[in-house]
């Protein structure tokens, strides 16, 4: 029995909040493939479904699930490599307090790896991203949301500001090449041109400095196909563009999506914890609070998901409940930290390779879910 908010029954009551496995299933998908697993072993459990989100692929979902009233917004942006790519904002109602609406943008779909048919890491930038941050402000938005997770990119926001009038030019006054590959031309920065900005809000799922050894290029760059000299080259460049925009490279955030934190700074945005906003705007503390078991869990589970990451949010509500919480991964590194968890499931093991596990999320989803069922102790499967 899955029922969205359920009243209270004789069986246990559990709360699916996973953030999606990136690039295979939905946030939504992926809790109704738990609970179906779940069901065959404890027909009599009610579910309530949080799907969550921390400023990454799945952001726009979450808002359009949980405000009535949401518009969603075509447009056709270049995307990270450069071609057109068929998106959309969504356009949340009218306020007191945002009269214009308010606009919510996700980096992960105008300027996002998953955009991708192969790694760009020199070339790829935001410029989508800002194309569309631009859009909405045309339509004349009091307030943006914006969710920065999963970039393409190293390119430090500058294709973002680009396309919301700055410039960024080499030593002769030309403009430099986007992406990483153009950060260590750029002489000068020209903000004459930069749209003011409304007021902004950039839900980010990692706390990260722009530059150093837990910085954009250094943490991120590997996985957008960086090497170690062109992560040298970026986080020098990251250096150097933080110095044109006087910005403090040491900021919580300011290295999100290859620095794109740090130019919605100097925009004038505030960054803000995403998983923590998601989990507000759809009651999550809440339904936490009334159940008996919490599953949360994303497409890879390492060393890093506990620095701003969906699951550790989640965790961590659980933990001021008094309320069980479960994890279920596409995989789980050997550096995770298990230690919130009652019970931990991995699909990869589940389904023998992460290929395999890739191939049908939603089928090891069920076979997770079954799994954490027959882990809980008797007096929870009544």
């Amino acid at each position: 029995m899955t029922e969205p908010d359920a009243a209270p029954r004789a069986g246990a009551r559990v709360v699916l909040a996973p953030d999606s496995f990136k690039g295979t299933i939905t946030a939504a998908d992926a809790a109704t493939a738990l609970a179906a697993g779940w069901a065959a072993v404890d027909p009599a459990v009610t579910f309530l479904h949080r799907p969550m989100a921390d400023g990454g692929e799945g952001t726009v979902a979450a808002f359009a699930a949980a405000v009535p009233g949401v518009e969603r917004m075509p447009i056709i942006v270049d995307g990270p490599a450069g071609a057109p790519a068929e998106t959309s904002w969504l356009l949340l109602p009218a306020s007191a307090d945002a009269p214009g609406g308010t606009a919510v943008v996700d980096l992960a779909s105008t300027s996002g790896i998953e955009m991708l048919d192969r790694l760009r890491p020199e070339d790829a930038d935001t410029t989508g991203f800002g194309q569309a941050i631009a859009a909405a402000l045309d339509h004349g938005v009091s307030r943006l949301v914006l969710g920065i997770g999963s970039s393409a990119s190293t390119d430090g926001g500058t294709g973002m500001l680009s396309a919301l009038g700055a410039r960024f030019l080499d030593a002769s006054g030309a403009p430099v090449a986007p992406g990483a590959r153009g950060l260590a031309a750029i002489a000068s920065v020209d903000l004459r041109g930069l749209r003011a900005a409304p007021e902004v809000r950039v839900l980010t799922d990692v706390a990260n400095p722009l530059t150093g050894p837990r910085g954009a290029a250094a943490v991120f760059g590997p996985q957008k196909g960086l090497d170690r000299s062109g992560i040298e080259r970026a986080d020098a460049g990251l250096a150097r563009l933080a110095d044109l925009l006087s910005l403090d490279p040491t900021l919580p955030g300011a290295g999100a999506a290859g620095g794109t934190g740090g130019a919605l700074a100097v925009w004038g945005a505030t960054l803000t914890p995403g998983a923590a906003e998601v989990a507000h705007l759809i009651g999550l503390a809440d339904a936490i609070r009334d159940a008996d078991v919490v599953i949360t869990g994303e497409g890879s589970y390492d060393g890093q998901s506990g620095d701003g990451k969906a699951p550790s949010f989640v965790a961590a509500l659980a933990a001021s409940a008094d309320t069980r919480v479960l994890l279920v991964a596409g995989r789980i590194g050997a550096d995770a930290d298990r230690s919130p968890f009652a019970a931990s499931v991995s699909l990869t093991d589940l389904a023998g390779s992460m290929d395999a596990a890739r191939a049908e999320p939603a089928r090891w989803l069920r076979e997770a879910g079954s799994a954490l069922a027959r882990s809980m102790p008797p007096a929870l499967r009544r």
